[in-house]
């Protein structure tokens, strides 16, 4: 691999430098691609710095790189930078409205993608750190079923809902990366065996619903028929998954944090310290919260369905928001972010263009072990899905 540092750009990058693979044939999937990643991924011969110097000054430099980093490589990709979101790096300018916040940890990655820098990147998702960036920056962004991809190489926050999700402009990279990440082959597209629109999830949006269910609907009925069913509220989840996070954190960084005592800024600190008061207290209920939702949506979902929600509860917040306004959409915002956090399963975010001028988007989900249905899915609906949104956007919706 050669390596070679550059000038930032965007705001998207902490420090820029170009990997690039062995010699490769042009029938590698992601020949010629260039790619992105979150600074909490190994590169050998760097320190991974996690958003914080204190952490890059602690710690040695990586023996090795990810697996996850090393796939896209040997897939044909070029890397070209790492890069992070947080107040010692100064937070990346949102290339879809600049005065609205671009998302959470892996923003770096989704404006790398959004700003036309990098085809796709790589970032972490263990709350939302893929699905809300995306959402906000108005591409696509996907997390995967949980454990189907390598997060060796990759600092660990929260094992029982870390994963290795990625970003794109097109669905048809999106597919391609993912493949590769996942080593899957290609397969034809499965048509969904049916799409289920949780009602309340939308009625929980500031959004109108029909702006944002309406051209799924259009869309899935255009290119399979009438396949979409309602049903009534999935149950708030976020409460356990938070306690579990902040567990599996104490155990993986506790020490470090109360030895170090990084500097971590406004929002960031209160979290964290509350994490390392965590005690193990309804921690197994938490677990068995995890295997229940599972087993339900199984249920419900089968082999091929595929269950709509939206992303995000609305637009991104300003810039400079308070904290306490960033509190209250977080802990709303989450009834919907933990559903695919608790059950494992696969979601990818899909852009449907702007509403007031903002970005709007909708989720879409799948049983554990569907990414590829999944990734096909999304590259057959998205054409038909945005003519839909630019007719909804004439029409002043």
């Amino acid at each position: 691999m050669n390596m070679a540092r550059e000038q930032s750009d965007h705001g998207a990058f902490m420090e820029k430098l170009l990997l690039q693979p062995s010699p490769s044939l042009h029938q590698l999937p992601l020949h010629a691609l260039t790619f992105a990643v979150k600074d909490i991924f190994d590169v050998e011969g760097y320190v991974t710095g996690f958003g914080n110097p204190e952490w890059a000054k602690t710690h040695p430099a990586a023996t090795s790189t990810a697996p996850a980093v090393l796939a896209l490589l040997r897939g044909g990709a070029y890397m070209c930078c790492m890069y992070g979101e947080n107040k010692h790096y100064g937070t990346p300018r949102n290339p879809c409205v600049p005065d609205r916040v671009p998302g959470g940890s892996s923003s770096g990655s989704a404006v790398a993608v959004g700003a036309k820098l990098v085809d796709f990147a790589l970032g972490t998702d263990t709350g939302a750190s893929v699905r809300v960036p995306a959402s906000y920056c108005g591409i696509l962004g996907f997390r995967p079923s949980h454990d189907v991809i390598s997060t060796a190489g990759v600092i660990p926050m929260s094992q029982s809902f870390d994963t290795v999700g990625w970003f794109a402009r097109d669905p048809v990279i999106l597919n391609r990366a993912g493949r590769v990440l996942l080593q899957l082959p290609y397969v034809d597209p499965v048509k969904p065996s049916q799409i289920i629109i949780a009602e309340d999830c939308f009625q929980l949006s500031t959004i109108p619903s029909d702006r944002l269910a309406e051209p799924l609907f259009k869309s899935v009925n255009k290119l399979f028929g009438d396949q979409e069913y309602n049903i009534p509220s999935l149950a708030a989840l976020s409460s356990a998954m938070r306690l579990l996070q902040r567990y599996e954190f104490k155990n993986n960084h506790g020490e470090w944090v109360s030895t170090v005592k990084p500097d971590l800024g406004p929002g960031i600190s209160e979290r964290i310290w509350e994490a390392l008061r965590t005690t193990d207290e309804n921690v197994d209920v938490c677990h068995s919260v995890k295997t229940e939702l599972h087993a339900a949506l199984n249920a419900l979902l089968g082999d091929f369905g595929v269950l709509a929600i939206p992303t995000v509860l609305g637009h991104p917040p300003k810039l400079q928001s308070d904290s306490t306004t960033l509190e209250v959409l977080g802990v709303k915002a989450f009834s919907l972010l933990s559903i695919a956090g608790v059950s494992g399963f696969c979601q990818v975010s899909i852009p449907l263009g702007l509403y007031d001028n903002l970005p709007v988007s909708i989720s879409l989900l799948a049983k554990h072990g569907s990414d590829g249905f999944l990734l096909n899915l999304v590259e057959i609906l998205y054409d038909t899905l945005q003519e839909e949104v630019g007719i909804a956007e004439k029409k002043g919706y």
